[in-house]
């Protein structure tokens, strides 16, 4: 037997998460049977999509139960092996979650290879956040030479990679995020140009940014972002929209009048295309030319990527609260091991 420390939902949040709705506790994990590994856990992903799981609401996902350990991706050591296509001491992508150990089916973990990339790229730029981006873009967005792309939360793992995948298709790409160190990030690695959505004349900025008007808006925020961006939208615009990440600590629907009729109006009028989706539904076809070409992509240095690594299990609640406030810089991951 060993021991693992875990963080486990103790109560569902009502509006932001507060480090109350967390505990951390510890538990016996049970040695591997056959077809099994046990695993310790040296990197945790923080993701957005985690709040909704948090939530009893109806969505593509079970939410966690209260009591149960906060799901999440992670890479993780092989300390013991039952099954022939994992050994000990690989080095894994798996799901455990927010815990130090974990005895898990060899068959849902893929080996990951240190020399080829950091470990941790596998929950970021090469793992789903990359391949939401790739997805999203490749089979939704379908960037074309001269068409301009316009992404909010443009510094976070997906947001940055949706805009370097865009320019190497020959876009021209707009990103857009909160303060001058973001803006300055995305001037550095290669957006045409960069918006702080905090201006007080953003909406002014955006409008003189895409003189030619908005092809492709990559949707990970809604809220008064959004709002700014759909007067711009082209006809046949497309928006793949992959997060709302400024509703998801809402506990009312907004205040003001109903624009929901306005917004149909503009998908009638400029013929727009506006797809939401979920990265597990290209798995299948998408996720092996995913690894090819992100791959060479970050090897050759025309996809760049940011982490923002916060250091032991017990940190990853506030981390998880100051991400949905816009705290972090970067792909978000605790190291939970060395």
């Amino acid at each position: 037997m060993v021991e693992s420390t875990r963080i486990v939902l103790a109560s569902r949040p009502a509006g932001a998460p507060t480090p109350e709705n967390f505990r951390i506790e510890t538990a016996e994990i049970p040695a591997p049977a056959e077809g099994e590994v046990l695993l310790r856990t040296l990197y945790l992903s923080l993701d957005p999509y985690m709040r909704g799981r948090m939530s009893s609401a109806k969505s593509y996902a079970e939410p966690v139960e209260v009591g149960a350990v906060m799901v999440g991706a992670t890479v993780a050591e092989v300390l013991e092996s039952r099954a022939p296509s994992v050994s000990k001491g690989d080095v894994v992508l798996a799901y455990s979650g927010w815990q130090t150990h974990d005895v898990a089916p060899a068959h849902g973990l893929r080996v990951l290879d240190p020399a080829k990339a950091p470990v941790s790229t596998a929950l970021g730029v090469l793992g789903m956040p990359g391949f939401t981006a790739y997805a999203g873009l490749s089979r939704i967005g379908k960037p074309q030479p001269g068409e301009t792309l316009v992404v909010a939360a443009a510094t976070g793992a997906v947001g940055s990679t949706v805009g370097q995948i865009a320019k190497i298709k020959g876009a021209r790409t707009v990103g857009i995020a909160g303060g001058p160190r973001k803006v300055a990030y995305l001037n550095e690695i290669g957006f045409d140009v960069a918006i702080d959505h905090r201006a007080p004349d953003f909406a002014e900025q955006l409008a003189a940014a895409v003189p030619d008007g908005i092809d492709i808006y990559f949707e990970n925020v809604g809220g008064s972002v959004a709002e700014a961006v759909y007067p711009l939208l082209n006809n046949y615009a497309r928006v793949p929209v992959c997060g709302l990440i400024a509703n998801y600590n809402a506990t009312g629907v907004p205040a003001g009048p109903d624009r929901l009729p306005a917004f149909y109006g503009r998908i009638l009028t400029k013929s727009l295309t506006v797809r939401g989706f979920i990265q597990s539904e290209f798995v299948r076809e998408l996720y092996p030319d995913f690894l090819r070409e992100m791959g060479e992509w970050v090897a050759g240095g025309r996809v760049h990527y940011l982490e923002d690594v916060v250091h032991g299990l017990a940190a990853a609640p506030e981390a998880f609260i100051g991400m949905l406030e816009g705290r972090n810089f970067g792909k978000l991951v605790v190291r939970v091991a060395d």
